[in-house]
């Protein structure tokens, strides 16, 4: 018969923790001040992924009720959108508010 292994003894072991609390500076936040930029032109903007056969136009008059208003969508986007004449289909467009 064998006898199960003796558990270990840290009856000895002793630990000591230094705080970092006297030597850290306390943080400085007085210079700090904090700007919200109005969100107010962006309520109301949507998103439309584009689908085969579609033109600024008719995402225009679909959302605007105005093929006319095309321009808007395209200025929007300028970010991807080159040429009026060239959206493919799955490009996702931003859709602005429109101030009437």
């Amino acid at each position: 018969m064998t006898t199960p292994d003796p558990k270990a003894d840290f009856s000895g072991v002793s630990a000591k923790v230094d705080t970092t609390e006297e030597k850290v500076e306390k943080a400085d936040f007085s210079g700090v001040s904090a700007r919200v930029d109005s969100t107010e032109e962006k309520v109301g903007e949507q998103t439309y992924t584009v689908a085969q056969g579609d033109t600024l136009s008719h995402i225009a008059q679909r959302f605007y009720g105005k093929a006319s208003r095309w321009k808007a969508i395209f200025e929007a986007n300028r970010d991807q959108l080159d040429d009026p004449d060239r959206i493919r289909p799955g490009q996702v467009l931003k859709i602005p508010a429109l101030d009437d």
